[in-house]
């Protein structure tokens, strides 16, 4: 005969009571001001089906509101969030991270099985000191070289965006800007990512995101040593403001003896030149795209030696990153190369007939009225004009053929010449 909730005490001793959830900083929202509420008992575990404490909040500004899925043992037994339940140290799915960690963590599914299970792993709990999970994953090693390439450095706050309106889709919403749902174009529901399950995510199996995310890791990039054996001196990028030559030694100080380390405040990056080529490699292998200091995720390249850098230049069409750039259509090509100069033949600059005597350049003017002239043999040769010693006068500017001009304000063709010896002929 079954009793009643209220008189039958066995039943509810395993119940579970918590003043306040655990929950990832992506759930938790960017306000560290929030007002949760709380509901004892309100809901059962998705995934051992006991009675658990129920909390509600809204993670942020425009956000829709969330809830606790899962009770707070089964989160602790596989150190995830009870909302979202991906990992709280690397914000992965289960089987992702049980895929770099390489452990078999079998959960049993029926239920007798699953509550004698869920009673050792609370007495596991009860037991331990709470800073290290249970289970298969707390024998596990801490870290893995995939997880660290993978692992989330920020919170991804675009998840807590509410959901898309059904009756938006449909041409049928009314409430405008007031609506609280989303009004967006829907995904592809033929994509993996719309069918998702929360209990296949819990025991990892057939996780679509995981699924994307063992592709990405198969396809990551190598940082393959350069050719020459001299290198020894590695590239950091992305230091930011908060990553100093401290907490780059601190790190780096362990793969081997650290020659120089230079900053560039500038562009915010760094050169860490190692004593050996052996450490650096060691460096380079353990830090490449899993490089975290202070919460940011630096990148690790090869240095290039002043010999090689200086050979190379700047190629056209590549980066400096090496790869080849598209060219831009509409741009003009490149400029032709400047005629080659004739070394022989002078430098006219003033457009003087090249027949003309060099004489003329030493002609000087007469001096302006009250000052007297440089006594004889003294100044400048002066010619007169009727001497045959003097060179041939340069004939008037009426006279002179087109071609000839002097300065640009003697040319024809500019805009005024014409009215102006009109006027000179008028006077």
């Amino acid at each position: 005969m079954a009793t009643s909730l209220g008189s039958n005490t066995y039943n509810r001793q395993n119940w579970e009571d918590a003043d306040f959830p655990i929950l990832c900083q992506t759930c938790l929202g960017e306000n560290p001001y929030i007002r949760m509420t709380k509901e004892k008992y309100g809901k059962e575990c998705k995934i051992c089906a006991r009675p658990f404490t129920v909390f509600r909040w809204c993670p942020g500004t425009r956000m829709r509101f969330k809830k606790t899925e899962v009770c707070q043992t089964c989160s602790k037994m596989k150190n995830v969030c009870q909302t979202c339940l991906l990992d709280l140290e690397f914000g992965l799915p289960i089987q992702v991270r049980d895929t770099g960690l390489s452990v078999k963590d079998e959960v049993p599914k029926s239920d007798v099985n699953k509550e004698y299970y869920t009673q050792n792993m609370e007495r596991e709990i009860a037991n331990s000191d709470g800073t290290r999970p249970v289970g298969q994953l707390g024998k596990a090693p801490s870290s893995s070289d995939m997880l660290l390439k993978l692992a989330r450095t920020t919170p991804y706050y675009k998840r807590n965006r509410p959901h898309i309106c059904s009756f938006w889709v449909k041409g049928e919403c009314k409430r405008g800007e007031e609506c609280p749902y989303r009004h967006e174009k829907p995904t592809d529901p033929d994509d993996p990512l719309a069918d998702q399950n929360i209990k296949d995510r819990y025991y990892g199996i057939n996780d679509p995101v995981a699924d994307k995310l063992l592709k990405r890791a198969s396809t990551m990039p190598r940082l393959d040593p350069p050719d020459d054996k001299s290198i020894s001196t590695l590239y950091i990028g992305g230091l930011g403001d908060t990553v100093t030559d401290g907490d780059l030694k601190s790190h780096f100080y362990q793969f081997g003896e650290i020659r120089t380390i230079t900053i560039v405040q500038r562009q915010q990056c760094a050169f860490i030149q190692f004593a050996t080529r052996q450490s650096a490699e060691m460096a380079a292998e353990k830090s490449f795209n899993k490089l975290i200091i202070n919460g940011r995720r630096l990148t690790v390249k090869w240095g290039r030696s002043q010999a090689a850098r200086g050979k190379e230049g700047v190629k056209e069409g590549v980066s400096e990153m090496g790869t080849r750039l598209d060219p831009v259509p509409g741009l003009p090509g490149a400029l032709p190369p400047p005629p080659a100069l004739d070394e022989e033949a002078p430098a006219n600059y003033f457009n003087l007939d090249p027949s003309s005597s060099p004489a003329v350049m030493n002609i000087s003017l007469p001096p302006p009225p009250g000052i007297n002239p440089p006594p004889p043999g003294f100044g400048p040769p002066m010619f007169h004009p009727m001497s045959h010693m003097a060179p041939p006068m340069p004939p008037p500017m009426s006279m002179r053929p087109p071609g000839q001009i002097h300065y640009p304000s003697q040319d024809p063709q500019r805009m005024g010449a014409h009215a102006a010896h009109g006027a000179r002929q008028g006077e």
